[in-house]
């Protein structure tokens, strides 16, 4: 299989995720040719402000692995990882990401901060990106002229005391 069946899973992935009101961000970890993580972005319905597609991915990954080093793996996102998840994957020693589109207000794969080829980190990932960049967006773009056509209600948990 090639980037572009992988892609498409993790276009899949992103597509599920607003039916739990979350944006629509998904993450396939592929190691010798098949899937070994999956995940899409689970903050809303998980509450938990790390539960990024990329950050459910790369823990699948790992679990089966049984390894932290992700050695031999490609992780396919429709969207430009965030410093977290960046982080993540340097720290992961992640040999190769492949994504979608760019996240001009918060990616770290060169968008606003360049975290996975920094000269100074002790691993750098080799990044490719724009495969099927214009139907990430359109995920994404009509994921949030639907929050502001609704006027976001529903999209703050409320907290009880």
């Amino acid at each position: 299989m090639d980037d572009a069946t992988w892609m498409r899973l993790a276009l899949a992935e992103a597509a599920r995720a607003p039916l739990h009101a979350d944006v629509p961000v998904g993450a396939v970890a592929v190691f010798e040719g098949r899937v070994i993580g999956v995940g899409r972005n689970r903050r809303e319905v998980d509450r938990d402000p790390t539960a990024h597609a990329e950050l459910i991915a790369l823990r699948e990954a790992s679990r089966a692995l049984r390894h932290w080093r992700l050695d031999n793996v490609t992780l396919y996102c429709t969207l430009e990882p965030c410093a977290m998840c960046a982080g993540a994957m340097v720290l992961a020693r992640l040999p190769r990401l492949v994504y979608a589109t760019p996240d001009p207000k918060a990616g770290a794969a060169g968008s606003v901060l360049e975290i996975l080829q920094h000269p100074h980190l002790n691993h750098q990932v080799q990044v490719d990106s724009g495969l099927f960049a214009e139907e990430a967006a359109a995920l994404l773009v009509g994921f949030f002229a639907k929050l502001r056509a609704e006027g976001q209600r529903g999209r703050r948990a409320t907290t009880t005391a």
